[in-house]
């Protein structure tokens, strides 16, 4: 047994394991993550060359989307390999490194989005109190809270899942190093692995919940408070991107999650996809087409560039003329 107790490498199975689906999946796939990139990155230009936009609410969403970009990078590039690889094996160090910072990512988005809806609990129901409250000494607080317990956490599990004896099959039913799948194939006993799963892992998961939770209901406690139409519909448009994207997140997450190690099946791998690449994709469009500051900005961002092509295009013809 202990001969055989660390395997040296897995096999990721995939969304599918026919040969004619592999090229499709490559180019839908690859489109999705030059798409996220594409859209995160220019989130973040927009907002920090933006004077206007420099507030706690879009200093959270741009890490938002710098944290994104990183959630699918330690996903989708591997995918894109194993789709056009006969070989489709991942070391065992590669298996749990993937694991460590896939759940890393997907624990600072879940706080940054608690983050996020405490400032916007605090804009609409204290919003006299709102330049001294969300300070920046509170946002970046908030931010190394989120950073440190995600780090702390994603170790606890990857170290728990580094103890268990593998004897068996290597094959991950799966796209990526998901901590269920990988605990399926352990030959000892993933007990202690489930337990922290069920009491740490949930309470971890369901903190940064009840925070959203809670914030929103005192928003909607305020609103309703609010005597005129147009006020209503004024506060809870500052609101209604974010609580689409919490919508996403945490509606996939809980169906994929909360449920037994045993009932893991193939619509849970399908469902992954939802939370791991497509809310990172759908983010930045939610955010910009939703928020008509975001909109400004993304305009001016556009205007600048324009400007400095046409500047540089200007340059290179008298420069051509002499």
């Amino acid at each position: 047994m202990s001969n055989v107790s660390r395997l040296s490498e897995f096999i990721l199975l995939g969304l599918s394991s026919r040969p004619e689906d592999q090229k499709p999946l490559f180019v839908l796939f690859l489109i999705i993550y030059l798409v996220t990139l594409m859209g995160n990155l220019v989130i973040i230009l927009a907002i920090h060359s933006n004077p206007q936009l420099q507030n706690p609410m879009y200093f959270f969403l741009s890490i938002l989307s710098f944290a994104d970009i990183c959630y699918t990078t330690v996903i989708v590039p591997r995918m894109l390999v194993n789709f056009l690889s006969k070989k489709k094996t991942i070391s065992y160090a590669e298996c749990l490194t993937q694991m460590y910072f896939f759940l890393v990512f997907g624990n600072i988005d879940s706080y940054l989005l608690a983050a996020m809806a405490i400032d916007r609990y605090v804009a609409i129901c204290n919003p006299f109190h709102y330049v001294t409250v969300m300070n920046h000494r509170c946002c970046v607080l908030l931010l190394v809270f989120c950073i440190t317990f995600s780090y702390l956490h994603s170790l606890l599990h990857v170290l728990l899942a580094n103890r268990l004896t593998f004897c068996a099959s290597n094959v991950i039913h799966h796209f990526f190093c998901d901590v269920n799948p990988v605990l399926k194939l352990s030959c000892s006993s993933t007990f202690v692995n489930e337990m922290v799963a069920m009491t740490e892992g949930l309470a971890s998961v369901m903190f940064p919940f009840v925070c959203i939770l809670i914030s929103y209901l005192r928003i909607l406690i305020a609103i309703l408070k609010i005597p005129s139409a147009a006020g209503k519909c004024k506060a809870f448009s500052t609101c209604s991107s974010h609580l689409t994207v919490v919508t996403l997140f945490y509606g996939s997450i809980s169906y994929v999650y909360f449920q037994p190690l045993s009932s893991y099946t193939v619509k849970d791998r399908i469902a992954t996809i939802n939370y791991t690449v497509l809310t990172s994709m759908l983010n930045p469009f939610i955010y910009s087409l939703r928020n008509k500051d975001m909109k400004q900005g993304l305009e001016k961002l556009i205007n600048k560039i324009k400007y400095q092509i046409d500047f540089f295009s200007t340059k290179v013809n008298k420069i051509q003329e002499l």
